[in-house]
């Protein structure tokens, strides 16, 4: 009897001294995690209305719902008694282990942190970047899909995509077409020059404004140079450019007008034995 009756003085002390730091702890813990579920929704009606990528505003949540919640064990442990300076410790040198480790996906994700931020391009534009061209499928945190104009899948790594050059051939909604004929030295300049001031005019693609420029770009070895600069709707640009092709030539070869190509003439000598 005595011997329970120690344990039931105990009992009553520890409960005494340690029932209101665990009440505290478990009250803390609820309404903790009640504040870090309202701040999560808080946030991602805040990324909404700032139009952030969706696929961004996931992670950030996420990200900032588990950070919260390892804070948030931290203080109650404090709380009840529980030493967490190595806790802490732990916690650090495994996160230096893991960046470390991850040192290449950590480069990714910054770099789509910063794509998906600024917006260099957007999904269904047609790109050049990390020695890649093609159309935008999908941007990722940590890489961004391409598909060439030949049908095939590109998958970079975004870090390597927001550290290198980037060409958004769909950013503008005009774009200049440049092209050159050239024609024979013997070949009247004013007619080809006409005639292809007339092709232009007569493509209902190609803007008045800004004016198409076409003159006489070079003197070159074998053929005198036209340079016809015009401008369009960016979707328009290779449709007029492979059309423009077919056009001048029948256009040149109708009035003969010479277009030349690389040529060698060999000259044969008979030597005379004596």
């Amino acid at each position: 009897m005595e011997q329970v009756s120690v344990y039931s003085e105990k009992l009553i002390t520890m409960l005494i001294e340690f029932g209101p730091r665990v009440l505290s702890a478990v009250l803390l813990l609820i309404f903790g995690f009640w504040l870090i579920k309202m701040s999560e929704r808080f946030m991602s009606r805040a990324m909404a209305r700032s139009k952030i990528e969706v696929s961004l505003q996931k992670f950030f949540i996420s990200l900032s719902g588990v950070l919260l919640k390892i804070l948030l064990i931290i203080v109650v442990a404090s709380m009840v008694g529980i030493e967490t300076t190595s806790f802490v410790a732990l916690i650090g040198a495994a996160g230096l282990a893991v960046g470390l480790a991850l040192q290449g996906s950590l480069a990714n994700f910054a770099g789509g942190v910063l794509i998906l931020m600024f917006k260099p391009f957007r999904v269904g534009d047609f790109i050049e970047g990390a020695g890649n061209k093609g159309t935008v499928a999908a941007i990722q945190v940590f890489h961004t899909v391409l598909i060439t104009p030949d049908n095939k899948r590109v998958i970079i790594p975004n870090g390597e995509l927001s550290s290198s050059s980037i060409t958004n051939y769909s950013a503008e909604p005009t774009r200049r077409v440049d092209m050159v004929f050239g024609i024979g030295y013997d070949d009247d300049l004013r007619k080809a020059k006409t005639l292809l001031h007339r092709i232009v005019d007569e493509d209902e693609r190609i803007l008045k404004e800004p004016e198409p420029t076409i003159a006489v770009s070079e003197l070159a070895d074998s053929s005198v140079n036209f340079v016809v600069r015009v401008w369009c709707q960016s979707q328009d640009y290779w449709a007029i450019f492979f059309d423009m092709q077919e056009k001048v030539k029948l256009a040149f070869d109708a009035e003969g007008i010479s277009i030349p190509y690389p040529q060698r003439d060999v000259h044969l000598h008979t030597v005379s034995k004596n």
